[in-house]
């Protein structure tokens, strides 16, 4: 049995295949999934899974060197965004706005979507290097 939190064998495999600046995307429930974008569909209910606890949990695996954020975030949800940048204190931040994010999320080797219902809970993780 696998030591480290992530259970999820589709999302442990997917991490297990990214190279160096591959992108792996977490969503709220709202966000368009292009059909030809791997979906990983976790969300059970509203708000199950939540965003942050599929983003902690991946980050127990993903070495991330830089992360994509919706600009609209900043006003329509302040107090995600800050815990969500708390989350990556050493890494680069770069803010899009909304609508190109959606159509970069269409680069990401997947997208986990979550229960979350919080607006623009939606993130690009770009791979780094462990050495």
């Amino acid at each position: 049995m696998k030591k480290t939190n992530l259970l999820n064998s589709e999302i442990s495999f997917t991490i297990a295949k990214m190279g160096h600046t591959d992108q792996l995307t977490i969503c709220d429930c709202g966000l368009p999934i292009s059909e030809s974008n791997h979906r990983i569909d976790l969300a059970v209910t509203e708000g199950v899974p939540s965003f942050l606890d599929v983003l902690d949990t991946v980050l127990t695996e993903l070495e991330v060197q830089k992360i994509f954020l919706a600009r609209e975030i900043e006003k329509a949800s302040p107090e995600l965004m800050k815990a969500v940048i708390k989350r990556f204190p050493d890494t680069p931040v770069e803010f899009i706005n909304h609508e190109d994010l959606k159509k970069q999320v269409k680069s990401s080797k997947a997208v986990i979507r979550t229960g979350e219902c919080t607006s623009f809970a939606n993130i690009i993780l770009e791979s780094g290097v462990v050495f």
